[in-house]
């Protein structure tokens, strides 16, 4: 998929017809989800069996002038009203919406350019790409809002390959966002089976209803993530609204996945996780910390794993390090990739990646940690330099074809980026993980010249500073003020 296509800027274009109004980007890209969708309804042929009789799409298109607006709002309160719309992913996807568009022409606008849209072409998914491209389109414009569910296609599709995703496996992220992770990697399974054709019938069946589970906390989020599975042919049947650090949120129903492919969110949660099964972080009340406890725990023994983490995971003291060994402990962590930093739209922390597999040991599973750091000497990523396929090369490379992290493997040295530390020298640093050795000449961040891509890296050391301080509070027992105070001392 190419997010800078055509049909996604001519889309994109559009927006100024409605900014003109205060309506934002993610307001915008929400209104979109409910007109593609009873576009795609419409395309797909599936009218009769999910919207409404009088709502669909041609009867929106017949309609003109200030009926038009009038029938458009009657169908958004119809399709999330469970009295006349009984079909669930349409309930979710229209809960709750209302439109932001006032003047009748505003609307006709946007229907007449989508209709007149060249949906599909030799891409099997034309509105997926379509809709994926305006989620990304929406990230750049957007330094928060829809950009913070908004993972890099660019890392997605490379933690996707080097994990390998298999028909038959559950497949799960606890923090799904837009759907990004689970959307590549059933591509990669149909691109493995031929579109599934080669499966049994069975095991088609499985894929497209039961193999990818998913968990969102945000409405808006969980909204655009239905939207994105659906179009690219995911049900998203066991993708549910709910909190993974609650029960009842569903969290701890999430267990057994063969592979979880994550990027959770960082930062306070603004509240303590309440799982029954968290014996080491259930008094943190952050983010990270957490959704790594869970992940560990919901992985079957075999089962791998590719987590976004920010820096502080890899050296915070105190629970921290306890989650760290008792991950070293039951896990093979066989890899950690120190990603460039920028890399993010939402830019706040500097962010890793932890592959690891689950074990059945209880203790000394992991014999060693390999160590890459893609961020000493590169620039720092955003709007002006965008994060591309090739920057990860030499990694992939280095990584190897096992996704396990078993492949043969070569120790750089101080002057490479790639490095081997046994558990014995982790210990002897305390499980600090938080390791480097090249040294950078200046300051990446120091050749920004994008206004938004220099607030956005200040506003990542401010967000560094508070998970720090947040976590000095936890350890400490106090209350914020107190530790404010002894910090500034």
């Amino acid at each position: 998929m190419n997010p800078s296509s055509d049909l996604v800027n001519r889309l994109w274009r559009l927006c100024a017809i409605l900014r003109k109004d205060g309506v934002t980007y993610f307001q915008y890209v929400t209104e979109l989800t409910y007109l593609l969708f009873l576009k795609m309804a419409d395309e797909r042929g599936l009218d009769e069996v999910r919207v409404p009789e009088g709502y669909r799409w041609p009867d929106l298109m017949r309609a003109e002038g200030a009926p038009k607006l009038k029938l458009y709002r009657e169908a958004l309160i119809a399709l999330g009203d469970p009295q006349r719309t009984p079909d669930r992913l349409v309930l979710a996807i229209f809960a709750n919406a209302s439109t932001v568009i006032r003047e009748p022409v505003n609307l006709a606008t946007l229907m007449t350019a989508i209709d007149g849209l060249a949906w599909y072409s030799e891409a099997r998914d034309g509105f997926g790409d379509l809709y994926e491209g305006l989620l990304q389109k929406n990230a750049e414009e957007t330094k928060r809002g829809a950009g913070q569910y908004f993972t890099p296609r660019v890392l997605i599709d490379v933690l996707v390959g080097l994990m390998q995703p298999r028909a038959g496996e559950v497949i799960q992220d606890p923090a799904a966002g837009t759907g990004g992770f689970l959307i590549a990697a059933d591509r990669a399974i149909r691109a493995a089976t031929d579109d599934y054709s080669t499966l049994p019938v069975v095991d088609q069946a499985f894929q497209v209803h039961s193999a990818y589970r998913g968990l969102e906390n945000v409405p808006d989020a969980y909204r655009l993530l239905l939207m994105n599975l659906q179009l690219h042919g995911v049900e998203g049947e066991h993708v549910v609204l709910g909190d993974t650090l609650s029960p009842a949120g569903a969290g701890e129903a999430f267990r057994q996945a063969d592979l979880i492919l994550t990027n959770p969110p960082f930062g306070s949660a603004g509240g303590r996780p309440s799982r029954d099964d968290f014996t080491i972080t259930a008094a943190v009340s952050s983010y990270q910390l957490p959704f790594v406890e869970h992940c560990v725990r919901a992985l079957t023994v075999g089962g791998r794993a590719a987590i976004v983490v920010p820096d502080n995971v890899l050296f915070e003291d105190g629970r921290g390090r306890d989650l760290r060994r008792m991950m070293l402990d039951t896990c093979d962590l066989h890899t950690v990739l120190r990603l460039p930093t920028g890399i993010f739209y939402a830019q706040g922390v500097k962010t890793n990646v932890l592959f690891l597999r689950k074990s059945a040991a209880t203790a000394g599973a992991t014999q060693a940690v390999w160590i890459y750091d893609l961020r000493t000497g590169m620039p720092v990523f955003g709007k002006t330099t965008p994060l591309r396929p090739d920057h990860f090369s030499d990694f992939v490379a280095a990584y190897g074809a096992d996704p396990n992290g078993g492949a043969p493997r070569a120790d750089t040295g101080e002057a490479g980026r790639f490095r081997r530390f046994t558990r014995e020298e982790i210990a002897a640093r305390g499980d600090n993980l938080d390791i480097t050795w090249l040294r950078a000449e200046g300051d990446a961040e120091d050749a920004l010249q994008d206004p938004a891509d220099i607030a956005a890296a200040i506003l990542g050391h401010l967000r560094n500073a508070m998970m720090e301080i947040e976590a000095l509070n936890e350890e400490l027992g106090g209350n914020e003020e107190t530790v404010l105070a002894e910090a500034a001392e």
